[in-house]
């Protein structure tokens, strides 16, 4: 299986720095983004990205946003919600339009790891999924 990809998006860029660190030398294939829209154009140039790890709290466009705008763009991609400043209607908001979890900063890096697995695991069913259905499709019209 290849190296999980992974996209951090977060305007602190200490934080995004030492948690890129960590996550890399944990085979983790790290890219990072400092706002929305930049997480948005590395989502439209790298179709291998599996899993977004994305701060809720950002100048120009906040988590939420550009939540929205993943799932829109790519929506297998899986989206875990990081925050040092959560509310509990932020968290739930996150989590109806499709993020897989919501963390607070800072987080265990051991937790995000296994947060990080999960999220992959769960895109990689889905994508066998979809790949099932296409091919027993063919065979249909195949006639097999």
């Amino acid at each position: 299986m290849s190296s999980t990809k992974v996209l951090l998006v977060d305007d602190e860029v200490a934080f995004t720095d030492t948690l890129s660190k960590r996550l890399t030398k944990r085979g983790l294939n790290v890219l990072t983004a400092a706002s929305g829209p930049e997480a948005l154009k590395t989502l439209e140039e790298d179709a291998l990205i599996d899993v977004v790890i994305l701060d809720v709290k950002m100048p120009e466009m906040d988590g939420i946003e550009t939540l929205k705008e993943i799932k829109k763009m790519r929506p297998l991609v899986e989206v875990i919600m990081l925050t040092g400043h959560a509310t509990v209607d932020s968290a739930i908001e996150g989590m109806k339009l499709g993020a897989l979890d919501y963390l607070m900063k800072p987080c265990d890096t051991d937790v995000l790891m296994s947060k990080v697995q999960e999220a992959k695991a769960k895109k990689t069913r889905q994508e066998d999924k979809i790949a099932e259905a296409r091919a027993l499709n063919i065979a249909l019209r195949r006639g097999d």
